[in-house]
């Protein structure tokens, strides 16, 4: 996978519509990618379902088309989620190959293994068809990435020790969470002697923009580290780890990160330290611990069209904010029902989101939960300073 451990994560790139994911913006990501591979940087992670499906096509247009072959890798994944019988997935590989443009993928996952997705590998023998792709070379290496309990990540490697490296959502803000269990399904890959690629270091952004006491404690050992070159660091850092994945919207975001992972360093014992210090008060901040990965919505999973992520940052940030007379938030959830999206209080508990949601988030109690505060008619509670959801939210 090369020296570097920056991989460009093909799921957060700049939109032209900001409530339509499939728009991106290709000139901006050509220039992106530019930048990303001129470092001399060559990693990109896509999927099928990212960016509503539009994700591959946009490679293709902004790498593949524009670069030999020899100038950047790809990591694809099988969407076990989205597949209703065994056949399909030849139609899907073939597919994902036209769109990305390749005869061959460098690395292939089957994408988000947890328990559900799991059997559904095990009914459709999807292992052994991806094996036999690497055995006709049009995959070069095979993996699979990974969204839930050690215990069934354990299970999963006894069961298939051909699987070559683990992608898991690490980060420090989840190392010890017991709902995502970083640090143990860490632990479980290296018992196997498996690498890893890391997803969400940055925890889909939470840990990029951290709440003001907490970057003050960073700043105040490194002046010019961002809260992200922390986060990133930390993950780089850990033995084993062959990639790091940051899904990179914006020039400077992609500036800042290759600022430090060109000749990378990892955290000092005294670094992660301070680093863990600051965990507990990011931990508070945080109400809903939403990534923003979509999965819950995608594909038309949600026969409401409430637009999950959007509202649960909405009110993650509601938690934050320290006005009690006026609620920004409130006004752009109203824009979003202007458009056509779904009312929160519109749920009707299906249960696909959950079954979807790769951080296993109760969705359905949060919608109902944060419904009471953004589907309420009018804003006298607001206006009072009674801010009962703001406790509420951390109990």
């Amino acid at each position: 996978m090369g020296n570097k451990r920056l991989g460009y994560g093909w799921m957060r790139l700049p939109i032209t519509n900001p409530y339509d994911k499939a728009s991106v913006d290709v000139p901006r990501a050509c220039e992106l990618a530019d930048d990303f591979l001129a470092h001399g940087f060559t990693y990109f992670d896509t999927a099928y379902m990212y960016h509503n499906y539009n994700s591959e096509n946009v490679l293709r247009e902004a790498v593949v088309s524009r670069y030999p072959r020899s100038a950047y890798t790809i990591a694809d994944k099988m969407p076990l989620s989205d597949l209703t019988y065994p056949e399909e997935q030849e139609k899907v590989f073939e597919d994902q190959k036209k769109k990305c443009g390749v005869n061959f993928f460098d690395y292939y996952l089957l994408h988000n293994l947890n328990a559900a997705n799991y059997e559904t590998a095990k009914k459709y023998h999807t292992f052994e068809f991806l094996l036999g792709k690497k055995q006709e070379g049009q995959i070069g290496e095979l993996g699979f990435s990974f969204h839930d309990h050690a215990e069934m990540l354990d299970q999963i490697l006894t069961e298939h020790p051909e699987m070559e490296f683990v992608q898991l959502q690490i980060n420090y803000l989840d190392w010890e969470n017991e709902g995502v269990q970083s640090r143990k399904c860490y632990e479980v890959s290296r018992k196997h002697g498996k690498e890893i690629v890391i997803m969400e270091p940055c925890k889909g952004g939470s840990l990029a923009k951290i709440p003001p006491a907490a970057e003050r404690i960073l700043r105040a050992v490194h002046p010019d580290w961002s809260p992200a070159s922390w986060a990133i660091r930390f993950a780089a850092g850990l033995p084993g780890v062959r990639m790091v994945l940051s899904g990179m919207s914006d020039e400077e975001q992609l500036a800042d990160n290759m600022s430090f992972m060109e000749s990378f360093e990892p955290l000092t014992e005294e670094e992660q330290k301070v680093l863990f210090q600051v965990r507990d008060i990011i931990s508070e901040s945080i109400a809903i611990p939403c990534t923003g990965c979509r999965y819950c919505v995608e594909g038309d999973k949600c026969p409401q069209n409430i637009l999950i992520p959007n509202y649960f940052a909405l009110y993650n940030q509601e938690m934050l904010d320290t006005n009690p007379s006026w609620s920004s938030e409130k006004e752009y959830y109203s824009n979003l029902l202007a458009q056509g999206f779904g009312k929160m209080e519109d749920c009707i508990k299906c249960g696909n989101c959950e079954a979807a949601c790769p951080q296993h988030i109760e969705i359905r109690d949060w919608l109902e939960k944060a419904s009471d505060f953004f589907d309420c008619e009018g804003e006298g509670r607001y206006v009072t300073g009674e801010r009962r959801l703001r406790s509420d939210a951390r109990k």
